[in-house]
This record gives structure tokens, sequence and C-alpha cells, in this order.
């Protein structure tokens, strides 16, 4: 998925008020942060090839080490311990650790059968909902409409960054989720590795904006 995990980080925030919209964000993509770095270092390896949306584009070779579940755990755990450790918040340390995890279960959901185990296992699981332009925007676009009203209901502006910065990121991600999937392949797979951890890394930075820019209406920050 792609606006699905922003979803997740949307839904995070709510459940969890008094944490960082950046924070569990980040978590809810980390998987997709750690891809391209570990493409570029020769770790992980996959292939572009013809046809429009990823579904039928994209061909993951080995992602074993950023999109399996067992080391989706391990990550989300780790960040969990951590959040807890610092802010010695419950709540928020169980939203962190279910949103890390969430990763894989929608990338199971909408990807082809693509999505390791655990590294160098062989089985690959993949319900393919991708393959099917009509059906994703039914069920990603639902529940990033869901995900959208809800936050929007329980939090309020600050500034004016909170209004228009917001719903501009809130396009923006729209945007490059409906070119994901119905869109032709980059037109430099080589540098697909840096554009995706730069566009990431944009929407966390993003995220953790729109936290101070907005305020939950009860117990936010």
């Amino acid at each position: 998925m792609f606006v699905g995990h922003f979803s997740a980080g949307l839904l995070g925030k709510c459940a969890a008020p008094r944490m960082s919209l950046g924070t569990v964000a980040f978590a809810a993509i980390l998987a997709d942060i750690l891809f391209p770095i570990l493409v570029i270092g020769g770790i992980e390896r996959t292939d572009i090839g013809g046809g429009r949306g990823a579904a039928n584009y994209f061909h993951a070779i080995d992602i074993g080490f950023s999109h399996s579940l067992a080391t989706t755990a391990i990550w989300g755990a780790l960040i969990g311990g951590a959040y807890f450790w610092l802010r010695r918040d419950r709540r928020g340390a169980v939203v962190l650790v279910a949103a890390t995890l969430s990763h894989w279960v929608f990338d199971v959901i909408s990807h082809r059968p693509d999505m390791p185990l655990a590294p160098g296992v062989p089985t690959l699981l993949g319900l393919g909902l991708w393959t099917s332009v009509p059906a994703t925007l039914v069920v990603e676009g639902g529940l990033w409409i869901a995900a959208i009203v809800l936050y929007v209901r329980a939090s309020r502006s600050r500034n004016s960054a909170g209004r228009w910065v917001f719903w501009g990121g809130v396009f923006i991600l729209t945007l490059f989720w409906y070119n994901n999937i119905a869109g032709p392949p980059p037109p430099r797979p080589e540098d697909a590795p840096m554009a995706s951890l730069l566009f990431f890394s944009l929407a966390v930075a993003w995220a953790y904006w729109m936290n101070r820019a907005r305020a939950m209406k009860e117990g936010g920050p």
C-alpha cells in the first residue's frame, strides 16, 4: 500500500494523542525508508519492468530485510521499546509496534506474492489488490478517506499551516499514490531508490510539522 501506510499514521495519532504524528508515520512507513537504503547499499534487489502500475512494473527479487514479517516485528519491538523507555507512554509504545507491523499486513494485501516471512525463507505472500485499480481505489482509498476524516475531526488547526500545508500534503500523497497504482514506471529506474528515500523522508518531515501545526482536541500536545 501507499496512502494506506499514512492512514495507519493518522489513525495511530488518534489512538495515542500524546505521540507525535511524525513518529507514528515514521513507524508506519519504516520499511519503505529502509528499502531504498538497502537497495542503494546492494543488500536488497528489485527489477523495474514495463507496464502501468507498480503491481505490473515493480518486481521484488530480495526484500527480506526491509519487508519481511520477522524483521518488521523486530523493528516494531525496537521502536516501541525505545519510545516506552524515553516517554513511559505504554499506549504510544503499543501503537508504534502496531503501526510498524501494519506495513507488512497492508503490503501482503496490496502486493503480488512477493512479501517474505523472513530473510532467506522462500515462502512469499500477497493478495494482489494493486493489480486492480478500481478495487484499490475502493479499499485503500476508502481507508485513506476514513483516516483523514477521523484525524481532522479529532484535531484542530493551530495556524494557517495546519490548514493549507496539511491539505496540500494530503493532495500530494494522494497524487503520488494514484500515479503509483496506475501510472508508468519511473523514466530512470536507477534513480528510483534515491527518489523514493527523499520522498518518504519529506513525508515524515511533513508529518512532524503537522504535529506542531495541528493540535488534538482532547489530550493532544
